[in-house]
């Protein structure tokens, strides 16, 4: 599927040092996030025809999804990064699954409207540089009854993994000052402001529930050198 891309910081990033870093480390950042394939795959249920997920990244969650469809669902799998998207559609091509991959913002992609039943995220959501609109597209893009399921990071301080880097190069670098309002990792940490777009995009109130889960490297077979 063709690109359609807006957020233009966002794709400049994503398409240049930082998509590619992504993608060759996929393996690694694969098993790193696993443990939340289960958490959105739950969200199937049997009426489920057609599934969306939003920044998926090299498509591992849009493959789980389409495994727990099963036969006749479709998923597509949305990202802003060229390198992540041409990396899904290569792990696809060894799975018999209904699946599509477009390099775009889903913020501002033309989905056909009422189509989706079922949109999930793992940790894509942040990235929008208008959150309400990219909410209110996506809210267009989901049928009547459709339903949102997301995991978004909580704050940094709750995020020691996240930040650990960060954290030791503070005494060395001049690091700029977060905007807790901009796109970012951490843009939704508080659940005021995501209840706040939520409810201007799509009219009501969303739940939503905290959940801490242990971040572990997988074991390879790295050494220094």
């Amino acid at each position: 599927m063709e690109a359609h891309e807006s957020n233009g910081g966002q794709a400049q990033l994503w398409n240049g040092s930082a998509g590619q870093a992504w993608a060759d480390l996929q393996v690694l950042l694969d098993g790193m996030y696993r443990p939340f394939e289960p958490l959105l795959a739950a969200a199937v249920q049997g009426s489920d025809r057609r599934i969306l997920d939003v920044g998926c990244g090299a498509g591992a969650t849009t493959l789980a999804l389409a495994r727990r469809a099963g036969a006749g669902a479709s998923c597509m799998g949305v990202d802003i990064a060229q390198p992540l998207i041409d990396l899904a559609w290569a792990r696809a091509a060894n799975e018999e699954l209904r699946v599509d991959f477009a390099c775009a913002d889903a913020g501002s992609y033309p989905f056909e409207p009422g189509s989706m039943d079922l949109i999930v995220s793992r940790f894509g959501l942040m990235f929008f540089d208008d959150p309400v609109a990219a909410f209110t597209n996506l809210r267009r893009a989901a049928r009547p009854g459709g339903r949102l399921d997301a995991i978004v990071w909580r704050s940094p301080d709750e995020n020691p993994f996240m930040t650990a880097a960060e954290r030791a190069a503070q005494d060395l670098l001049s690091l700029p000052a977060r905007d807790p309002s901009g796109p970012g990792q951490f843009a939704f940490a508080r659940r005021e402001r995501v209840a706040r777009i939520l409810n201007t995009a799509a009219g009501r109130e969303s739940p939503s529930t905290r959940s801490t889960s242990p971040a572990v490297f997988p074991p390879t077979n790295w050494r220094a050198t």
